[in-house]
């Protein structure tokens, strides 16, 4: 799992670990991170594909400008994963399309 533990200036960042699903498997995560900062520590880079030319869709810009990282949410789709806070239990399923 990649996930920074310690920081210079922020000090100790661990935090209460919490358990989300994402396409049907189950993975730690940390209280208070985004679902992208979540997904990124799994090693999952790809959140979806286009419609278009089914290229793959992921994090881009980190701060919910670019929509790239929209995923579906316990049901509701085109969440930003970048902004939107893990909980456990969350159930997250990639989304692909243009769809929003």
């Amino acid at each position: 799992m990649m996930r920074i533990k310690e920081h210079p200036i922020l000090g100790e960042l661990e935090r209460r670990p919490v358990t989300i699903t994402f396409n049907g498997l189950d993975y730690e995560a940390r209280e208070g991170e985004s679902i992208a900062a979540a997904l990124l520590a799994n090693d999952i880079r790809v959140l979806g594909y286009s419609d278009k030319d089914r290229k793959p869709r992921g994090i881009y810009c980190g701060i919910g400008h670019c929509f790239e990282c929209r995923v579906t949410v316990n049901g509701k789709r085109s969440v930003r994963a970048c902004i939107t806070e893990v909980k456990d239990q969350m159930k997250i399923e990639s989304q692909d399309g243009e769809d929003t």
